[in-house]
């Protein structure tokens, strides 16, 4: 979870009367998870936000699961993808998904989105792999940038914009993303041992206080269809707020990381958890510094999760032929280790210089009929060369 943040103004006290210049009430609207029993904010408008013009047409969207199903190791060859559309909606590929998280590649030319999103089904992560974006939302304006996790609850509108070409990992949960309970004290703080601090979230800098009529066009995801909403106000008119729910950033690159004498698994990168599945961050690090010490991954069978991989820069020491961009799915029921030929390389170096995204689930995550299109059929079949 993140720390208490407020922005610009607030009254006194919640759920009293706060006047605006001329008289009339500011519309308070609380914003809240898990019912009434989890993290929430308070949110102050100029205009009432169920004030709507027309509710339009609804489309799906989304990919569904490929069929037929086929247990093997994969590797999803998007390293070269330039463009995967001109719009941030109609940009994203799910690529890797189940009942409780969906993956998705988003690699966009330098553009803004004409529209406000809103996920009412799912948390999100965009990973910004390249580029730097303007995320502005009803909780204000974040600026985020190459390698930053930018974590986005559901039902917050936003609306990105860029300069720049954009390849983004989208991460969608339908439950909620926080950070890792075992590096948080009966507070909430992050404790000392924690890979990341209080000091690297970075939450919204300024409110938007837009007050602009006029319709305002607003996607929103549920139940797998877009549904069209329009506002005859802008959604982003909010004075001040104050809580714990927000979109918030915290970079890959100030993740600090955990080494020891030997080879340390995987949960020492936790980054963030949700129900059913983990994200963690690879970065650059020592080598393990026992004298016998081989830096390479052993040989892992999963017995009730399936692991992938997000390669996003540097020499990925223990595979052969995947670049960055890319992604490799091995799943639960089938042992995975370092190609051949790795193991003894890497005896005797010193550090690496890697990042990568993984992402652990506990229930089986299956690729889409997009990710056919980059699946690499010589994969299963690369630890025999």
């Amino acid at each position: 979870m993140p720390f208490y943040h407020s922005l610009g103004k607030i009254p006194p006290k919640r759920h009293t009367q706060f006047r605006q210049p001329d008289g009339s009430l500011y519309k308070e609207e609380l914003v809240s998870s898990l019912g009434f029993s989890g993290i929430y904010s308070n949110l102050y408008h100029i205009h009432p936000p169920t004030r709507i013009q027309q509710v339009g047409d609804r489309t799906p969207f989304g990919s569904p699961i490929a069929e037929p199903l086929e247990l093997k190791q994969t590797h999803l060859n998007t390293s070269r993808v330039k463009q995967t559309g001109k719009d941030f909606l109609e940009g994203r590929q799910e690529l890797l998904k189940n009942q409780d998280v969906c993956m998705s590649l988003c690699v966009l030319p330098a553009g803004k989105m004409d529209y406000i999103y809103k996920n009412a089904q799912a948390d999100e992560i965009l990973f910004l792999h390249d580029g730097n974006a303007t995320l502005d939302s009803q909780f204000g304006r974040l600026e985020v940038r190459k390698g930053d996790y930018v974590v986005i609850p559901r039902t917050t509108m936003y609306r990105l914009e860029w300069s720049e070409p954009l390849r983004i990992l989208i991460i969608e949960s339908y439950s909620p993303i926080e950070t890792v309970s075992r590096y948080r004290n009966q507070l909430g703080q992050l404790l000392e041992h924690a890979p990341y601090c209080e000091r690297d979230i970075r939450p919204p800098t300024e409110p938007l206080v837009d007050e602009e009529k006029g319709s305002h066009r607003v996607r929103i995801k549920k139940w797998d269809h877009l549904h069209d909403y329009f506002y005859e106000h802008s959604p982003f008119d909010v004075v001040g707020w104050d809580g714990f729910l927000y979109p918030y950033a915290l970079s890959i690159y100030d993740f600090e990381p955990i080494t020891g004498r030997v080879h340390q698994p995987p949960p020492v990168h936790q980054t963030f958890q949700a129900n059913q599945f983990v994200i963690c961050s690879f970065v650059p690090r020592l080598f393990d510094y026992h004298p016998l010490a081989i830096p390479t991954p052993y040989n892992h069978s999963n017995i009730d999760s399936d692991e992938v991989l997000y390669y996003v820069e540097g020499n990925f020491m223990s595979r052969k032929g995947i670049d960055r961009g890319s992604f490799t799915l091995h799943p639960g029921g089938l042992p995975h280790g370092p190609h051949p030929g790795t193991v003894e390389k890497s005896i005797g170096a010193k550090e690496t210089k890697e990042y990568a995204v993984m992402l652990d689930t506990f229930r089986p995550l299956l690729p889409t009929q997009a990710a056919a299109t980059y699946l690499d059929k010589n994969y299963p079949m690369s630890w025999t060369e």
